[in-house]
């Protein structure tokens, strides 16, 4: 980066920082650090909501899920409008009728405590180690810039974070989200502009769409019958699985997860908990499909210039030392080949349309698809050879490829401007997660089994304590993050599957069935459903049964109803025995 990229990237920075503590002043207990002593706007409840969902991983690795795989991932979030509109009938009433600190706090008054307790400790598991890959994704940016180790840019960021995030509590966080979401807005428009501006004269945005779009990049409904005409159950993202395990999965998210239940429970009023929640509905989708429109545009970009065998430079360079170079070398060369006319033919492709010239068209279309099958498979090939040079090293460059798109092409001042978005990014989401971890911490365990009884300032020292706690367990967890495989943004959403469902399925009983009272049926009910997602799940991944992730959510939240029931009727038979 240039001299100005750093300046703008460290004014960014330091001014977000002064503005969070300035306004992070508020009262020293737990109303303060955990609720903003309930003074939220919805306007300011709808950013907070928006930037703890809109981590550095929505911003770094959704443009190259876009790159590689098209924008069929928008439909994941299908699901949440609909969501949204459950929450604020059934959900945020009862929170705050409660006046609780966690969701999980009202599981106790209609079941029991273990029912509670489990609940906040599957919360606790997945949103630790979610939070604990989010701190990876900003360290890939210094890693890759600095040529820094990964595992001192992991101490180095989390170290930030967790000074950031002790600092002020739940205010602080909601203020900065405000300032940061407006950053990162700017900077992504000017980051889309620059990439129509960047392509050769005669090409336009419309121009860009249609060869993302022939090159199958532009595939943002499907609907799981593409392939044999029978639905795929193993297939990721489409219509069905947005729509249903996608609404699951926000219900989950936005109605039992702390790091979004505490974002609304700041609010003034139900009213204005209400209103930022739909609005949320109202704006995620469309804000998500312009950020994968930006990957299919960078594709685009890449079809009237070179790209990149490999998106991971550093990596590169690391393998080009080892005995497999020539090999490397082999394959770069061949890749040069089979790209090289590429450009050329999308430039006589483009003249040839708005010419009306069919017959030319048809055939230079042909020959870019085939060009672009065999490149496709050169980059398959190269990280086959770059995994035997670097044994137990992650080979996908997806979270790479925006990121080495606007450090290669992008003017200065500007690269400086989307590496402090990816930041800011990173600390809003992960500040809120750190928030509500604390908060759980606290007040579902620490509150509850502690034989000394704490002043409210004893309990906000107690509740910065365990910020600190969960900053250090989060950065363990970005130590192991590197060999995932998986896009960043993909790998967050699998897991927060692996336990929203069985989360949500408690809720779900403790609000619509009412005859459901005993708490050892419902906790061993969410146990047994946890099991069996796990199991299934393993299962999918060694190919034994076709299951897309966000399948998981719903058969978890059923899973616990229909082990409730089952195990309810039992209980109650036993009961009352057949005279």
């Amino acid at each position: 980066m240039s001299q100005l990229d750093w300046i703008i990237l460290v004014i960014t920075l330091l001014v977000i920082i002064i503005y969070g503590l300035y306004k992070g002043r508020t009262s020293r207990n737990l109303d303060g650090y955990f609720l903003s002593n309930h003074s939220m706007s919805w306007g300011l409840v709808l950013l907070s909501i928006m930037g703890t969902q809109a981590s550095a991983i929505t911003f770094l690795s959704a443009p190259g899920q876009a790159y590689t795989d098209g924008m069929r991932f928008v439909q994941y979030y299908f699901g949440i409008p609909l969501a949204m509109v459950v929450i604020c009938i059934f959900f945020v009433p009862i929170f705050s009728r409660m006046k609780v600190y966690t969701a999980y706090e009202y599981l106790e008054s209609r079941f029991d405590g273990k029912t509670r307790s489990l609940t906040s400790l599957l919360f606790l598991l997945q949103r630790g180690v979610s939070t604990g890959i989010s701190v990876f994704a900003p360290s890939i940016i210094l890693s890759s810039l600095l040529g820094w180790n990964i595992y001192w840019t992991n101490l180095f960021m989390g170290g930030l974070l967790i000074i950031y995030t002790m600092s002020g509590g739940a205010k602080a966080v909601a203020y900065t989200q405000q300032l940061q979401l407006v950053i990162i807005f700017i900077g992504m428009f000017l980051a889309a502009y620059m990439v129509v501006r960047m392509l050769p004269a005669g090409v336009g945005f419309t121009d860009a769409l249609e060869v993302s779009g022939k090159l199958g990049k532009l595939n943002v409904i499907t609907t799981g019958f593409e392939k044999t005409g029978r639905f795929d159950w193993s297939d990721k993202y489409n219509l069905f699985s947005g729509i249903i395990g996608g609404f699951f999965l926000a219900l989950s998210y936005f109605g039992a997860d702390q790091s979004q239940v505490g974002r609304y429970l700041t609010a003034r009023s139900v009213k204005e908990s209400r209103m930022g929640l739909l609005m949320n509905g109202f704006v995620k989708v469309p804000m998500q499909f312009l950020i994968l429109l930006i990957g299919t545009l960078v594709f685009a970009f890449y079809q009237f210039t070179k790209a990149p065998v490999f998106f991971n430079e550093a990596l590169m360079t690391k393998a080009h030392a080892t005995s497999y170079k020539s090999e490397l070398e082999k394959i770069e060369i061949a890749y040069t080949n089979a790209e090289n006319n590429i450009p050329d033919w999308q430039l006589e492709y483009n003249k040839s349309k708005k010419s009306g010239d069919v017959v030319p068209g048809n055939n230079l279309e042909q020959n870019i698809r085939s060009a672009n099958v065999v490149r496709d498979s050169l980059r398959k090939e190269y990280k086959n050879v770059l995994n035997k040079a670097l044994p137990n090293t992650d080979t996908s460059d997806t979270n790479y490829i925006f990121l080495r798109f606007v450090v290669d092409n992008l003017p200065a001042g500007l690269v400086g401007l989307l590496i402090a978005i990816i930041f800011l990014a990173s600390w809003g989401s992960i500040a809120a997660a750190i928030n509500s971890l604390a908060s759980c911490s606290m007040v579902d365990f620490h509150r509850r089994f502690a034989k000394k009884r704490e002043t409210g300032e004893d309990e906000y020292r107690l509740s910065r304590r365990y910020t600190l706690i969960w900053g250090i367990f989060c950065i363990v967890v970005a130590m192991y993050t590197y060999n995932l495989g998986n896009s960043l943004i993909e790998t967050v959403n699998e897991l927060g599957s692996l336990f929203y469902g069985s989360i949500l399925g408690v809720f779900l009983l403790a609000f619509f069935f009412k005859r459901i009272v005993n708490g050892n049926v419902v906790f061993y009910s969410a146990l047994l459903t946890e099991i069996a997602v796990l199991v299934i799940y393993v299962l999918s991944k060694m190919k034994l049964i076709g299951l897309g992730f966000l399948w998981l959510n719903p058969i978890g939240a059923f899973g616990v109803i229909i082990f409730s029931l089952l195990l309810n009727a039992i209980f109650a038979k036993k009961q009352n025995p057949v005279q």
